[in-house]
């Protein structure tokens, strides 16, 4: 049976002055997996990660890592993870080979400068200066240094925040040879693509709790349709809240305030043929559907027949970032806000 690399049972975290971060988190990463924890601003990611991590005690709940509890024997426990802060700040004047060193001296165990160069593809810059480094390597970097104890188990707190698409793809490649080795890996992430790639399972965080929680296709599944139609019309109206689900009756600033000039609304959109979700946003409004040959053409037949005309219409697969909007209301956004 597959035991679990990390185990939380009712995770709560009271934080002086009243600011209740977690209020009862459970989860459970399986060995080998790559398990990400999403969620937006304030959900709380960084609190249970600090909590999993033994850098923050909980107001209650229970923590077991690699099936040990944090207490008297942490510093065995320590020896056996491996952490990749979403900025981690390297001396400049050090090379490479001295840095990773440096990281290796920590641990009782763990691998050379030349094996952890070659597995992060820093085998040709193992003697330039941290300072000389582009963005990409010292993502690469930090992320040797994380792995440079062989641990058994990897905290990756927004690998590849701020980075091109080439060096993302770079972190990428490095996370799933990780888990090919059997490794367990946790992993926070404001990118939804790179959850997909890249996850076993997920967990979305909102308001301290776990709203969400299972494999990338399992979530998306949820959502009632596999696709999504996105369009916007000439004039129609600049803004508005994001809707998901029914909407009560007589509720005309969500269902049926006309979205254009001609009266199309927000309940005639729901009533095109296999619409699951019907999201109003800023600049744009999404369907989500089963069968998108089917809703196109009663859903530009609405548009015309309300005087109205499109300026923008796609039609895509839906993806965890609909999943995302659907339950939280709101797009990931980069950085993550502490409590006071």
């Amino acid at each position: 049976m597959q035991g679990l690399a990390i185990d939380c049972k009712n995770l709560v975290k009271r934080y002086p002055g009243g600011v209740l971060a977690l209020r009862g988190i459970d989860l459970g990463v399986r060995e080998g997996e790559c398990f990400g924890l999403l969620g937006p601003n304030g959900a709380g990611k960084t609190t249970t990660i600090e909590i999993l991590e033994g850098l923050l005690q909980p107001t209650s709940g229970e923590v077991a890592i690699l099936g040990r509890k944090w207490g008297r024997k942490a510093r065995d426990l320590r020896a056996r993870i491996g952490i990749s802060l979403q900025e981690t700040k390297l001396s400049e004047k050090l090379t490479v080979r001295e840095t990773v060193k440096l990281f290796r001296s920590f641990y009782p165990r763990g691998l050379d400068p030349g094996e952890i160069a070659d597995l992060v593809g820093l085998r040709e810059k193992l003697d330039a200066r941290v300072g000389k480094l582009s963005g990409g390597q010292r993502q690469r970097l930090a992320v040797a240094c994380a792995l440079v104890g062989n641990p058994d188990l990897l905290f990756l707190d927004e690998p590849t925040t701020g980075l091109d698409p080439q060096s993302r793809r770079q972190i990428w490649d490095i996370l799933k040879r990780l888990r090919n080795e059997g490794r367990s890996i946790l992993v926070t992430t404001h990118y939804m693509d790179e959850a997909e790639r890249l996850c076993d399972r997920v967990a979305i965080i909102d308001s301290g709790l776990v709203i969400a929680l299972g494999s990338p296709k399992e979530l998306i599944a949820s959502l009632g349709g596999e696709h999504v139609i996105e369009f916007s019309i000439a004039n129609g109206r600049p803004g508005g809240p994001e809707t998901n689900g029914p909407v009560a009756d007589g509720a005309m600033a969500d269902g049926a305030a006309p979205i254009g000039p001609g009266g199309l609304t927000e309940s005639d959109l729901r009533n095109v043929p296999g619409v699951s979700t019907v999201r109003v946003g800023i600049f744009e409004m999404a369907l989500t559907v089963s069968e998108p040959h089917v809703a196109l053409p009663v859903l530009l037949e609405q548009v015309r027949r309300s005087g109205n005309n499109l300026t923008y219409l796609s039609i895509r697969h839906a993806s965890l970032e609909d999943v995302f909007v659907k339950l939280t209301g709101k797009h990931l956004r980069d950085g993550d806000v502490q409590p006071a």
